[in-house]
């Protein structure tokens, strides 16, 4: 029974737009997010519907983020680390780079 008293490590912060929010060892991107309130970050291609987790294991890309630069990232299976610096992603994300992916 050790998991009963497991702690997780210090809290760190990534930024979500610009804003900073809290994170703990082993949360994913999208844990990270909802637990400061945010429930959407992305917007669809057609319509820019708001979007955010809807499967949480990876196989719907509702979650769809761009995280350090990187377009396409499934929030719900990226860990949250130290310093990252995660922004909305619209439609397909690729103008968040200037290029294809």
């Amino acid at each position: 029974m050790d998991l009963v008293r497991a702690r997780p490590g210090p809290a760190y912060t990534v930024t979500f737009d610009g804003r900073e929010i809290p994170a703990l060892p082993g949360q994913t991107v999208a844990a990270a997010l909802w637990s400061a309130g945010v429930t959407a970050w992305r917007s669809t291609r057609r319509g820019g519907e708001p979007r955010g987790v809807f499967c949480g294991i990876g196989v719907c890309f509702d979650c769809l983020v761009t995280v350090n630069g990187r377009p396409n990232q499934r929030a719900c299976l990226v860990p949250a680390e130290p310093g990252d610096a995660i922004r909305t992603q619209d439609g397909t994300g690729h103008s968040d780079t200037g290029e294809a992916r």
